[in-house]
Protein backbone atom coordinates (compact mmCIF):
# COMPACT_ATOMS: atom_id res chain seq x y z
CA UNK A 1 0.00 0.00 0.00
CA UNK A 2 2.66 2.59 1.26
CA UNK A 3 4.32 2.07 -2.34
CA UNK A 4 1.59 2.13 -4.15
CA UNK A 5 0.30 5.69 -2.93
CA UNK A 6 3.97 6.79 -3.23
CA UNK A 7 3.90 5.97 -6.89
CA UNK A 8 0.51 7.48 -7.34
CA UNK A 9 1.86 11.17 -5.53
CA UNK A 10 4.71 10.69 -7.32
CA UNK A 11 2.84 10.76 -10.86
CA UNK A 12 0.22 12.76 -10.45
CA UNK A 13 1.17 15.17 -7.47
CA UNK A 14 5.02 15.80 -8.23
CA UNK A 15 4.42 17.77 -11.35
CA UNK A 16 2.07 19.46 -10.00
CA UNK A 17 4.36 20.84 -7.52
CA UNK A 18 7.43 21.59 -10.49
CA UNK A 19 4.90 23.41 -12.26
CA UNK A 20 4.87 25.59 -9.20
CA UNK A 21 8.95 26.14 -9.67
CA UNK A 22 9.69 23.37 -7.10
CA UNK A 23 11.83 20.41 -7.16
CA UNK A 24 10.35 17.34 -5.58
CA UNK A 25 13.33 15.69 -3.83
CA UNK A 26 11.25 12.49 -2.94
CA UNK A 27 8.25 11.42 -1.74
CA UNK A 28 7.52 9.56 1.32
CA UNK A 29 4.22 7.69 2.90
CA UNK A 30 5.05 5.95 6.49
CA UNK A 31 4.29 5.47 9.50
CA UNK A 32 5.50 7.91 12.31
CA UNK A 33 4.23 7.87 15.61
CA UNK A 34 1.00 9.97 15.13
CA UNK A 35 0.08 7.61 12.45
CA UNK A 36 0.55 7.61 8.51
CA UNK A 37 2.14 10.58 7.35
CA UNK A 38 2.45 11.76 3.73
CA UNK A 39 5.28 13.86 3.01
CA UNK A 40 6.62 16.00 0.24
CA UNK A 41 10.20 17.18 0.32
CA UNK A 42 10.91 19.87 -1.32
CA UNK A 43 13.64 22.18 -2.69
CA UNK A 44 14.58 25.32 -5.23
CA UNK A 45 17.36 27.16 -6.58
CA UNK A 46 18.32 29.84 -3.42
CA UNK A 47 16.25 27.01 -0.94
CA UNK A 48 12.92 26.56 0.71
CA UNK A 49 11.13 28.65 3.68
CA UNK A 50 8.08 27.88 5.49
CA UNK A 51 5.96 29.70 3.49
CA UNK A 52 6.95 27.65 0.55
CA UNK A 53 5.82 25.11 2.35
CA UNK A 54 2.28 26.34 2.85
CA UNK A 55 1.88 26.99 -0.55
CA UNK A 56 2.71 23.45 -2.16
CA UNK A 57 0.54 22.03 1.33
CA UNK A 58 -2.85 24.53 0.33
CA UNK A 59 -2.16 23.83 -3.13
CA UNK A 60 -1.86 19.74 -3.36
CA UNK A 61 -4.29 19.29 -0.69
CA UNK A 62 -7.60 19.80 -2.25
CA UNK A 63 -6.08 17.53 -5.11
CA UNK A 64 -4.86 14.85 -3.21
CA UNK A 65 -8.49 14.71 -1.11
CA UNK A 66 -10.07 14.55 -4.62
CA UNK A 67 -7.19 11.94 -6.00
CA UNK A 68 -7.90 10.19 -2.50
CA UNK A 69 -4.46 8.00 -3.14
CA UNK A 70 -4.70 6.08 0.47
CA UNK A 71 -8.39 5.02 -0.33
CA UNK A 72 -9.78 6.86 2.13
CA UNK A 73 -7.42 5.46 5.10
CA UNK A 74 -6.38 8.73 7.50
CA UNK A 75 -2.85 10.41 7.27
CA UNK A 76 -1.13 13.83 8.12
CA UNK A 77 0.12 15.83 5.06
CA UNK A 78 3.27 17.32 5.29
CA UNK A 79 5.69 19.66 3.02
CA UNK A 80 9.07 19.48 4.28
CA UNK A 81 12.62 20.76 2.75
CA UNK A 82 14.75 17.88 2.93
CA UNK A 83 17.34 19.92 4.55
CA UNK A 84 21.21 21.09 3.59
CA UNK A 85 22.75 17.86 5.28
CA UNK A 86 20.26 15.49 2.76
CA UNK A 87 21.80 12.43 1.68
CA UNK A 88 22.78 12.39 -2.13
CA UNK A 89 20.52 10.25 -3.72
CA UNK A 90 19.69 10.74 -7.41
CA UNK A 91 21.79 12.25 -9.97
CA UNK A 92 20.57 15.72 -9.96
CA UNK A 93 22.06 15.64 -6.25
CA UNK A 94 25.52 14.63 -7.25
CA UNK A 95 25.52 16.86 -10.52
CA UNK A 96 24.79 19.79 -7.05
CA UNK A 97 27.57 18.48 -5.20
CA UNK A 98 30.31 17.66 -8.35
CA UNK A 99 33.47 19.44 -6.55
CA UNK A 100 32.51 19.92 -3.40
CA UNK A 101 33.41 18.49 -0.44
CA UNK A 102 31.31 15.36 0.50
CA UNK A 103 31.18 12.70 3.17
CA UNK A 104 31.03 8.34 2.22
CA UNK A 105 29.93 6.13 4.61
CA UNK A 106 30.52 2.29 3.43
CA UNK A 107 28.98 -0.57 5.02
CA UNK A 108 31.92 -2.45 5.57
CA UNK A 109 35.27 -1.22 6.04
CA UNK A 110 38.08 -0.39 2.80
CA UNK A 111 41.21 0.55 4.04
CA UNK A 112 40.40 0.04 7.54
CA UNK A 113 38.20 2.63 7.31
CA UNK A 114 34.03 2.65 6.93
CA UNK A 115 34.01 6.83 6.86
CA UNK A 116 35.62 8.94 4.26
CA UNK A 117 35.52 12.74 3.14
CA UNK A 118 36.82 14.43 0.05
CA UNK A 119 35.71 16.30 -3.23
CA UNK A 120 33.33 14.87 -5.53
CA UNK A 121 35.35 14.13 -8.64
CA UNK A 122 33.24 12.10 -10.74
CA UNK A 123 30.05 9.75 -10.76
CA UNK A 124 28.67 7.11 -12.65
CA UNK A 125 25.07 5.07 -12.29
CA UNK A 126 28.15 2.42 -10.52
CA UNK A 127 30.84 3.94 -8.91
CA UNK A 128 31.58 7.74 -6.97
CA UNK A 129 35.35 9.14 -6.85
CA UNK A 130 36.43 11.52 -4.41
CA UNK A 131 39.94 13.22 -4.37
CA UNK A 132 41.16 13.35 -0.59
CA UNK A 133 44.54 14.02 0.91
CA UNK A 134 45.63 14.16 -2.61
CA UNK A 135 44.37 10.45 -3.68
CA UNK A 136 41.74 9.41 -5.36
CA UNK A 137 39.59 7.21 -3.74
CA UNK A 138 36.97 5.32 -5.78
CA UNK A 139 33.41 3.31 -4.50
CA UNK A 140 31.23 1.10 -6.18
CA UNK A 141 27.52 2.11 -5.26
CA UNK A 142 26.91 -1.61 -3.85
CA UNK A 143 29.50 -0.20 -0.77
CA UNK A 144 27.84 2.74 -0.28
CA UNK A 145 25.55 3.33 2.96
CA UNK A 146 25.32 6.96 2.69
CA UNK A 147 26.72 9.99 0.90
CA UNK A 148 26.11 13.30 2.33
CA UNK A 149 27.75 17.11 1.66
CA UNK A 150 30.23 18.23 4.38
CA UNK A 151 28.54 21.39 6.02
CA UNK A 152 31.02 23.42 6.59
CA UNK A 153 30.10 26.60 9.21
Amino acid sequence: MAKKVKEICEEKISPIIENMGYEVVDVEYSKKSDGMNLIFYIDKENGVQIQDCELVSKTIDPVLEELNPTNDAPYILSVSSPGIDRPLTKERDFNRNLNKEISVTLFAKKDGQKKFEGKLISFDEKSITIESKNKTISFSREEIAHIVPVIKI
